[in-house]
C-alpha cells in the first residue's frame, strides 16, 4: 500500500534541519561558548531562510496562484502561517536555551551586562569606547510627521521613544531610529575585574549613552526596543540591456537592502504605539511574518563571539593532518603525476589547494590555468594566486559566479582585480549558475601538453574550508581531465553540447546518469544479486529522484542516506520506502560533501560531486561529479561514510513523523567527526 503523503514539505523540512542546529545549542555536552555560536548559526540560518525561501512563498501568496501543486497540497498562504507558527515556537525555545547558557556562563565568571548593570570601574572605559569608536558611526534618524523619509534600507535598529513633560505631565512623544553599526563588533569585552569577565552588547552601550546622543532634547523619559527587518534577497536581473553583467549584479546587491520586508522581529516589550509607527515606516504588510522576540536580535552575531581566553569553554582546535605523499615544501605536480590524491578538509589542510595554484602560477612549464569559482573568501589566496599567474604570463581563464548568494560582493571585488591583471573572465550561461568546483592546469613538456587538475565538492574559500567538510580530488588522469576541459569549452561556447566519458555533468546528464545507475541496482536486486546505494547529500528535494529511490526500495535495494539539511523523501514507509534509512549529522563541522556510492555487483562505483539531488542542481546549474578510480581512495570514502553512518552521538534519525530523534544504542560511542580525525591520524596508508 502506498502512503498518501509521499514528500515532506521543503520549507518545513528546512525548519526541521534548523531545529537540529538548535539541538546543539541545547546540548549540555557542547562547550558553553560553542553553544552560543550554535545560537548564532541557528539565527543566521533563519535570516537566510526568510530572505530566500519565505520570500518566495510570500510572492506566490501575493499572486493569483494558490501554490498547492508546488507545496504538496498546502496553499502558499496556509504555508506562511504554518512557517510563522513554527518559527515563533523555535524562537521561544532558543530564548530559553540562551537564558540557560548565560546563567551557566555566570558560574564560569562570564557576565553579559546591560546598561543598568555597569560597574563604576567600567564607566570611563565605556565612555571612551563610545566616543572614539561608536559615536562617529551612528546613524540616528528623527522620525518627522507628515514628512517623506526613506526607511527602506533599515535592517537592525533601536526604536527609540522620547517622552517630554508639559506642566508636570508627559504629553508629547518623539520617535527616533538608531541603526546598529554593521562594521563594529557586536560585543564589547570590558576589562577584567579579578577573575570576572564582562561583556556588553553594542546595543546596550548605545542605550547607556542616550544622554549624549539626545543631549539637545529636553526629554524626561526614554525607552528603546530592538527591531530587526529581514528583506527579500532575490536579485533582480532584469532591466537595461546596455549595462554590463557586473554592473547589473552590483545594482541588484545594492537593491537587496531596499527590498520588500518579509519578516519583522521585535522586542515583545515594545509599546503598541511604537510598533505601529515602525510597521508604517517600514511598510510591513499582512503577509509579512511578525515574530515577537526578546531584548536582542541579530543573534547571528554570536557566530563571531570573542574567544575571551577561555579555551576550556570551546571545542579543541585540532591541527590539520598530513596527506601521505603530499608536501607543502615539495612539488604537488610531481606527486600527482604518480597517483591521485584525495583531500578531506578540514581534516586535511586547504593549504594543499593553495599550494597547487601557487605552483601553477610560478612553474615556467605551465601555460594555461582554467578554474571555476563560486564563493571566494573576503581575503582570498585563491584569487591572489590566479592574479599572480596572469602577471607571470600564464593564460588564466576564470569562470566566476557573480550570483553566489550573499557572496556577490567578494566575487565582484576579485573579478575586477583579476580582470585588471589580465585574467580572462567568463560569467556563465544565462539561466544557469555555475556551481561546479573544477580546475585544469596545462603544462607544455617536450612540446607535449600534459594536464593536471582538481575536482572538488567544496567552495574554494579559505574561511569555510576550516569548518566545512569537503573532498577534493587531485589528479593527472588525462581521460578525466579531457572531460574537465570539455566543461570549460561548454562554458565558453555553451550552444555546443559535449559528451563526457567519465564525468557526470549538469544540467544535461546528471538526471539520466543517476537514473541509469539506480536502474542497474534495481536490476541486480531483482536478480537476487548484490545491490545497494549510499548517498551523502546536503539536500534532496527533486520529486522525480525521490520517486526513483522509492522504486529502488520497493525492488529490495538497501539505501543508506546521510542528508545534512532538507530531506523531502520520507524513509521507512512500508510499501513505499521501507528499505531506505536516512540520518543527519550536526556537529562542530558542517557536513558539505556529496558522495554517490553504487554497489555495482561488489565493484563499487563511487563519485564525489558538487550537486545535491535538488532540481536546481540537476536542471538549472552547471555541476560536476567525478568518479574515484583509485581503490585506496575509494576505500577512504567508504570508511568515512561507514564511520558517519555508525555515529550514535551526533546522528539524528530523519523520517516524516518524529524528526530529529538522536540515535542512541548500546554500542561504544561513535562521534563521527572525532573518529574520522583519528581514522586519518592513525592510518599510515592515507
Amino acid at each position: 500500500m502506498f502512503s498518501k503523503i509521499r514528500y515532506i514539505n521543503r520549507e518545513l523540512s528546512w525548519l526541521d534541519f534548523n531545529a537540529r542546529v538548535l539541538q546543539e545549542a541545547a546540548d549540555q555536552h557542547v562547550p558553553l561558548l560553542e553553544r552560543l555560536r550554535f545560537i548564532g548559526i541557528f539565527s543566521n540560518n533563519l535570516d537566510e531562510f526568510f530572505q530566500v525561501r519565505f520570500s518566495t512563498v510570500q510572492r506566490i501568496a501575493q499572486s493569483e496562484k494558490s501554490g498547492k501543486k508546488i507545496f504538496g497540497g498546502k496553499s502558499a498562504s496556509d504555508l506562511l502561517k504554518t512557517i510563522t507558527g513554527k518559527v515563533i515556537n523555535q524562537q521561544k525555545e532558543s530564548m530559553k536555551i540562551l537564558s540557560e547558557i548565560e546563567s551557566k556562563l555566570e558560574k564560569e565568571h562570564i557576565y553579559f551586562i546591560n546598561e543598568n548593570q555597569v560597574l563604576d570601574e567600567h564607566k570611563a572605559f565605556l565612555k571612551e569606547y563610545f566616543i572614539q569608536k561608536v559615536s562617529p558611526t551612528l546613524m540616528t534618524i528623527i522620525v518627522r510627521e507628515n514628512s517623506e523619509q526613506d526607511f527602506s534600507d533599515n535592517l537592525a535598529f533601536l526604536a527609540v521613544k522620547l517622552g517630554f513633560e508639559s506642566k508636570g505631565t508627559t504629553e508629547h512623544t518623539q520617535f527616533a531610529l538608531i541603526e546598529i553599526p554593521r562594521d563594529l563588533n557586536r560585543f564589547i569585552v570590558l576589562p577584567k575585574i579579578g577573575k570576572k569577565q564582562y561583556v556588553m552588547f553594542l546595543d546596550d552601550l548605545i542605550r547607556y549613552h542616550f544622554h549624549l546622543i539626545f543631549n539637545f532634547f529636553d526629554f524626561v523619559k526614554i525607552e528603546a526596543h530592538m527591531i530587526k527587518v529581514t528583506r527579500d534577497a532575490e536579485l533582480d536581473m532584469e532591466g537595461d540591456v546596455s549595462k554590463s553583467y557586473i554592473n547589473k549584479i552590483i545594482e541588484s546587491v545594492r537593491d537587496r537592502f531596499l527590498a520588500e520586508p518579509v519578516r519583522l522581529v521585535y522586542d515583545k516589550g515594545i509599546g503598541a504605539d511604537t510598533l505601529k509607527v515602525i510597521k508604517n515606516l517600514l511598510g510591513v504588510g499582512t503577509n509579512d511574518s511578525l515574530i515577537p522576540g526578546g531584548r536582542y536580535h541579530h543573534r547571528r552575531d554570536y557566530m563571531n563571539l570573542p574567544e575571551l581566553d577561555r579555551k576550556d569553554l570551546q571545542y579543541e582546535n585540532k591541527e590539520p593532518l598530513p596527506v601521505k605523499g603530499l608536501s607543502l615544501e615539495k612539488s604537488i605536480f610531481k606527486a600527482v603525476e604518480a597517483k591521485d590524491y584525495l583531500l578531506y578538509t578540514p581534516y586535511h589542510s586547504f593549504s594543499f589547494l593553495i599550494k597547487f595554484l601557487r605552483e601553477a602560477a610560478l612553474d615556467p612549464e605551465v601555460i594555461t590555468i582554467k578554474i571555476t569559482i563560486y564563493r571566494l573568501s573576503k581575503i582570498s589566496n585563491v584569487a591572489r594566486s590566479l592574479i599572480n599567474a596572469a602577471k607571470n604570463g600564464k593564460k588564466v581563464l576564470v569562470q566566476i559566479e557573480l550570483q553566489a548568494r550573499f557572496d556577490e560582493t567578494n566575487n565582484i571585488t576579485y573579478a575586477e582585480q583579476m580582470q585588471a591583471a589580465g585574467v580572462e573572465l567568463i560569467f556563465g550561461i544565462p539561466g544557469l549558475k555555475v556551481h561546479s568546483k573544477i580546475c585544469l592546469v596545462e603544462k607544455k613538456i617536450n612540446n607535449k601538453n600534459i594536464r593536471y587538475g582538481f575536482i572538488s565538492t567544496g567552495n574554494l574559500n579559505e574561511d569555510t574550508a576550516k569548518i566545512y567538510t569537503d573532498y577534493t580530488l587531485f589528479t593527472a588522469n588525462q581521460k578525466i581531465l579531457r572531460d574537465v576541459n570539455k566543461v570549460f569549452n561548454f562554458l565558453q561556447v555553451h550552444y555546443k553540447l559535449k559528451k563526457y566519458k567519465h564525468l557526470i555533468v549538469s544540467p544535461h546528464y546528471t538526471n539520466s546518469f543517476i537514473v541509469k545507475m539506480i536502474d542497474k541496482e534495481i536490476e541486480n536486486a531483482l536478480a537476487g544479486m548484490a545491490s545497494g546505494i549510499k548517498l551523502k547529500l546536503n539536500a534532496i528535494t527533486n520529486f522525480k529522484m525521490i520517486e526513483k529511490l522509492y522504486e529502488a526500495s520497493n525492488a529490495g535495494v538497501p539505501i543508506k542516506m546521510i542528508v545534512r539539511g532538507i530531506c523531502c523523501l520520507i524513509p521507512g514507509v512500508k510499501g513505499m520506502s521501507e528499505n531506505i534509512e536516512v540520518i543527519s549529522i550536526v556537529d562542530k563541522f558542517l557536513e558539505h560533501p556529496r558522495v554517490y556510492h553504487f554497489t555495482n555487483l561488489d565493484k563499487p562505483k563511487i563519485y564525489i560531486s558538487s550537486a545535491d539531488f535538488m532540481t536546481r542542481n540537476i536542471e538549472n546549474r552547471v555541476e560536476v561529479a567525478t568518479p574515484i578510480y583509485d581503490l585506496n581512495l575509494q576505500q577512504q570514502i567508504i570508511d568515512v561514510f561507514d564511520i558517519t553512518w555508525n555515529d550514535n552521538v551526533k546522528a539524528r534519525r530523519i523520517n516524516g513523523y518524529t524528526q530529529n530523534q538522536l540515535i542512541r544504542n548500546n554500542k561504544s560511542p561513535v562521534r563521527s567527526q572525532l573518529d574520522i580525525y583519528e581514522y586519518y591520524r592513525n592510518n599510515d596508508n592515507l
